[in-house]
């Protein structure tokens, strides 16, 4: 089972090297209060996109998990799972855990 800081340093990690390719007014702060998307998000969409997509090879690569972030069920919430780093972190967990019932 995948732990809670596991999901959160490959999150950072991804922050990190998304932050290389932002402008210093867009850096992304490593809080798991900031926002990511949405009204006062950090992220456009292109640059979610972006970061979901690297994030999702980072699961794989360090978690050896392969999960989806950007399909049906994520966009479906009520509450946006990219709102923060923490509700991303969230769903992440939640993610791990349901596929590996």
């Amino acid at each position: 089972m995948v732990g809670q800081k596991e999901v959160l340093k490959v999150i950072y990690d991804t922050v990190d090297e998304i932050n290389l390719e932002l402008d210093d007014g867009k850096k992304i702060e490593k809080s798991q209060s900031t926002a990511l998307y949405g009204g006062s998000g950090t992220l456009d969409s292109f640059e979610l996109v972006n970061f979901l997509v690297l994030l999702e090879e980072k699961i794989d690569d360090v978690l050896q998990k392969i999960i989806s972030l950007s399909d049906e069920k994520a966009l479906s919430q009520k509450n946006s799972p990219f709102r923060t780093i923490s509700s991303l972190e969230n769903y992440i967990i939640f993610l791990l855990e349901e596929n590996s019932n």
